[in-house]
């Protein structure tokens, strides 16, 4: 849920985006009928969309490479929370070391400027903070949950994201999970979506 009951300020909407909608947060706080609170979701979450759609890091770029199209037809609904997607990247550092990890796009569209990536002038590469990380050359090997995703390791499955959203696992090892696309850019790139209730 998008914006659950008595959360909605203080956990999904940052200060800055109280000044854009002031009337719908003041509307939910009068007396808090059930109507009025779904109204003012679907009226929040709407203006929500306006928003992002105006700061798409991909917006305006002539894209060619399937990966990068694949990540601006996704940027949309991964920042207005429609969408959870986790990025496998396998490829070679700029030391020429392989290295292989699993990212939240998400949270990295957050913490992240993604209109290098979209411009061309930087290479999105797994990372000791993502999900999964591990450098083939030196084998150094991590694992972080990210706000959307628990990193679980469960035999005989292997691999595991649990969404702490809805608390359905997502697989990596099953094929039918997730969309392989072919890249210039990386040697090997596979991404797994999530789309998540809005309410």
């Amino acid at each position: 849920e998008l914006f659950p009951p008595g959360q909605m300020t203080a956990v999904h909407l940052p200060p800055h985006f109280l000044l854009i909608f002031p009337n719908d947060v003041a509307h939910l706080s009068h007396h808090n009928p059930k109507t009025r609170r779904l109204e003012g979701r679907r009226n929040i979450s709407s203006r929500l969309s306006v928003v992002f759609s105006r700061t798409l890091a991909s917006a305006g770029k002539e894209l060619k490479d399937n990966f990068l199209k694949a990540l601006a037809e996704r940027e949309e609904a991964n920042r207005s929370g429609k969408m959870t997607s986790v990025i496998f990247i396998r490829d070679y550092n700029t030391l020429g070391q392989e290295v292989s990890g699993y990212i939240d796009y998400t949270h990295r569209l957050k913490t992240q400027d993604f209109e290098p990536y979209f411009c061309g002038k930087k290479r999105l590469m797994p990372g000791p903070s993502d999900l999964c990380y591990y450098n083939w050359k030196t084998q150094m090997s991590t694992s972080n949950s990210s706000p959307n995703f628990e990193v679980i390791y469960d035999d005989p499955n292997g691999l595991l994201f649990k969404s702490k959203r809805d608390k359905t696992m997502l697989n990596p090892r099953s094929r039918s999970s997730g969309t392989l696309l072919q890249s210039d850019l990386y040697v090997h790139v596979m991404l797994y979506d999530r789309s998540v209730r809005m309410f």
